[in-house]
């Protein structure tokens, strides 16, 4: 029988690693439920565990057990500096598109006035924090799926971005021309499904994940139907394919032989980023 916290958490643990899982993850969630840190951890983890909370970490081992991802046990996710809630319905933001973010910004100054669109937005996680760094930008998020861009607007309402709500695929409704467009897309080809995690295949939605011709479908998409409408001086930034940098670079020079293409790597020294300007 279980005493203590650490005790309660140790065995949780094993438990995880023996079916090959992540050890730490049962921690994470536990701490994120009771709101502690390092420090509240440290004071707390030899105290006498409550019965409340033997039950509460139970399920969740059953859950991450089963590969439920973390983020959707906990309905949020950071992205960014802020808190962004996340359901089955929304892809769960990575620290790779917070570098894409991050690229985007450092190319835009301060007090530039732009017309943005983020395509594919999610849980908007991206036209969020643009919107939130630059105030002066006009953003728009757009998905195709209701569920998903329902998130989206509750995200944007709870960190005060006042944004611009589309659902429509991809940039087929746009009438407008756009000086930035932003867009991490379902890039992952079929050939890749082995190479994923299983808590990332049975949960989260695949139609954000996954394309054909592969992987590259949606980018073609996007490469003639922002011939269309992005402004003469307008911007590309797109998160690719650890794979993908030499064939989306292909794609958007046919679309635009005039402009420059950058790609550039994450911290990890991963090709996941193209820039068009």
């Amino acid at each position: 029988m279980v005493k203590t916290y650490r005790e309660a958490l140790l065995r949780a643990s094993s438990f995880l690693e023996a079916a090959e899982k992540e050890g730490h993850s049962i921690e994470f969630v536990f701490l994120a439920r009771k709101g502690w840190d390092k420090t509240k951890w440290l004071l707390n983890m030899n105290q006498p565990i409550s019965a409340s909370d033997v039950q509460q970490i139970k399920a969740d081992l059953e859950a991450l057990l089963a590969n439920v991802p973390p983020q959707y046990l906990l309905g949020y996710e950071y992205f960014y500096g802020h808190k962004f809630k996340v359901n089955e319905a929304t892809l769960i933001p990575r620290p790779e598109t917070e570098e894409l973010v991050e690229w985007c910004l450092k190319e835009n100054a301060k007090n530039t006035t732009k017309k943005v669109v983020d395509v594919g937005t999610g849980t908007g996680a991206i036209a969020i924090s643009l919107k939130l760094a630059r105030p002066n930008w006009q953003v728009t998020a757009v998905d195709i799926v209701p569920e998903t861009l329902a998130v989206a607007k509750e995200n944007a309402e709870m960190l005060g971005a006042k944004l611009d709500f589309v659902l429509g695929d991809t940039l087929t409704w746009a009438k407008e021309e756009y000086d930035l467009i932003i867009s991490n897309p379902p890039y992952i080809s079929a050939s890749e499904w082995e190479l994923m995690d299983e808590s990332v295949r049975e949960f989260e939605p695949k139609s954000a994940l996954f394309a054909t011709e592969n992987g590259l479908a949606i980018y073609r998409k996007l490469a003639q139907q922002a011939q269309q409408v992005l402004a003469k001086d307008g911007q590309i930034f797109l998160e690719i394919g650890f794979r993908q940098g030499e064939a989306v670079s292909e794609i958007f020079q046919q679309a635009f032989p005039d402009k420059k293409i950058q790609v550039k790597k994450d911290l990890s020294g991963n090709e996941r980023m193209v820039y068009v300007h």
